[in-house]
């Protein structure tokens, strides 16, 4: 596989798992990438296509951590949320703590 197509592979692996939300398939596709990009560029200078297919990789690479960020701003908004009901869920169990028990009974 000439360098442009495996660059490619890579952009497209990271934008797949990115837009599926496929949080284990992207961290092994970002976990890869470093490692796969320092041996193809060991194999000597860059053509003008390869650079653009690195570009078009960095910004699959930036689109995926903005993606990473919206996410983690989503699951901090669900934790302060559960966080700040918890008082309120607390009393709910407890009050209805007696009627799980006659339930059972």
């Amino acid at each position: 596989m000439d360098r442009r197509a495996a660059i490619d592979a890579l952009r497209d692996n990271l934008a797949t798992a990115a837009g599926a939300r496929d949080w284990d398939r992207l961290c092994t596709a970002v976990t890869a990438l470093a490692p796969q990009l320092e041996a193809l560029g060991a194999q000597g200078p860059w053509s003008a296509g390869e650079m653009r297919a690195l570009a078009r990789l960095r910004t699959s690479h930036e689109l995926a951590a903005t993606v990473c960020r919206q996410q983690q701003q989503q699951i901090a908004a669900k934790m302060t949320e559960l966080q700040n009901n918890k008082a309120g869920w607390s009393a709910y169990a407890l009050d209805h703590e007696t009627e799980l028990d006659e339930n059972l009974a």
